[in-house]
């Protein structure tokens, strides 16, 4: 058994936020409440003045296997996300070849079961992302697949989606969209405006993300579908979700801690490390990010992971891929840029990165309680740290020699200690 001791528990779902013990007996919480220390404790952890929550969950990460291991593969995925305090995390089905097929599912499958946080996977909504024509779901998901998405490419058939989402419906299991219309952008990742006129280019408006964000929640009203808008990025695309909320739709959403921690101007110091799909926007829309998070309008944190390697992110701003790899710093960026300064209370914190990504696929995930999966993070959220050296096989990220506020100390997946920083 392990005894965690002394540290503030925060749990979303029963709604405790104070000093408590943990007792964890193989893959499940034994106690919860104050204990002594006893030799019958195999480990005792010293959490005084540190944070005791359930394990992180992302929806959203690219861990890039099969076909593209030279950024990422799910052993050094899996490796980033305990380091950040995660212990659940979904993988996208954008990979070479694509997972819309259950050859390719199970090939991620064997490959996740070797790792020791537990990776889950969606596949593709359509065969070969081409928006032409679904991919067998209910096969798919009998598979393994927790649900679909073609994020990376946005399905821009509006019958199209629609027949997927009838699709989703019936299997009971969500559908993830990227939301940019590729007819309105010129170029993508960067922002159509002011930093875009200051270096001469069209950028990705607003309006092509908000556009469809539109549509599709009014085709989530329609068919009844669990949908899902990934990397939310701007205040239209918020008033919109909010609204179709309000009338009923089973509609979802997430924002990136890049989205919420920069603008555009971002680009100007960073440069394609701050290259995004959707782009970074301005202060309004981060404030509006921000707001989101807080009323409910935006149900999730999620850091859509997005590993490159050094030689492709060194090329022109208009060459290089978009993406950043998001999975070591997002814990840190919620608390400096969100906690501090009383936007979310730790609390909420907690609940957005954890109990509500695991209730978008229904996991058994995100809290603490007597009986609930031994699955923990303990950080301590006053300590600073200077972002680098990453367990990730890339680097790329906008926040590299930058100092937050919030260290991961262990993360525990089944019972057991996964990560175990300084």
């Amino acid at each position: 058994m392990i005894l965690i001791k002394d540290g503030r528990l925060i749990d979303p779902k029963s709604g405790v936020d104070e000093v408590r013990d943990v007792v964890l007996e193989g893959e499940r919480v034994k106690y919860i409440g104050k204990f002594h220390v006893s030799d019958e404790y195999e480990r005792v952890i010293d959490a005084r003045s540190k944070v005791i929550a359930p394990g992180l969950v992302d929806v959203h990460v690219h861990f890039r296997e099969p076909g593209f291991t030279y950024k990422e593969d799910i052993s050094s995925g899996a490796a980033a996300a305990a380091r950040g305090g995660f212990t659940t995390v979904v993988c996208m089905a954008n990979t070479k070849p694509a997972a819309d097929n259950p050859q390719v599912l199970q090939q991620v499958l064997e490959s996740a079961a070797r790792v020791p946080i537990r990776v889950r996977t969606v596949a593709a909504v359509s065969k070969g992302f081409e928006g032409r024509e679904l991919t067998d779901m209910g096969e798919l998901k009998a598979a393994g697949a927790v649900g679909f998405s073609d994020d990376g490419v946005p399905i821009t058939d509006p019958a199209f989606l629609r027949e997927a989402m009838r699709a989703v419906r019936e299997l009971d299991v969500p559908v993830s969209l990227h939301e940019e219309d590729p007819s309105l952008i010129g170029r993508a990742g960067i922002n159509d405006g002011e930093v875009a006129a200051a270096l001469g280019l069209v950028g990705a408006p607003k309006v092509s993300e908000s556009s469809m964000v539109a549509r599709d929640c009014m085709l989530a009203l329609d068919t009844g579908a669990k949908v899902h808008m990934q990397h939310v990025s701007c205040a239209e695309s918020i008033a919109v979700i909010r609204l179709a909320k309000e009338l009923g739709a089973r509609v979802t959403a997430e924002a990136t801690p890049s989205h919420f921690s920069l603008t555009e101007k971002a680009l100007l110091e960073k440069g394609t490390l701050a290259k995004l799909n959707p782009p970074l926007r301005n202060e309004r829309d981060r404030y509006a990010l921000v707001a989101g998070l807080k009323d409910g309008a935006i149900d999730m944190i999620a850091t859509d992971h997005a590993p490159h390697s050094d030689e492709e992110k060194r090329k022109k701003l208009t060459e290089a891929p978009s993406g950043l790899t998001g999975l070591e710093t997002s814990l840190a960026l919620g608390i400096t840029n969100l906690v501090r300064n009383g936007r979310l209370t730790l609390f909420n914190l907690i609940e957005k990165m954890a109990l509500s990504p695991a209730r978008l696929y229904g996991f058994d995930a995100g809290y603490l309680a007597e009986g609930a999966p031994a699955d923990v993070v303990i950080f301590d959220d006053k300590e600073s740290w200077v972002v680098s050296n990453f367990a990730s096989k890339a680097n790329n990220s906008p926040f590299v020699g930058q100092t937050l506020l919030g260290k991961v100390k262990y993360t525990i997946c089944q019972g057991k200690i996964v990560y175990e920083g300084e």
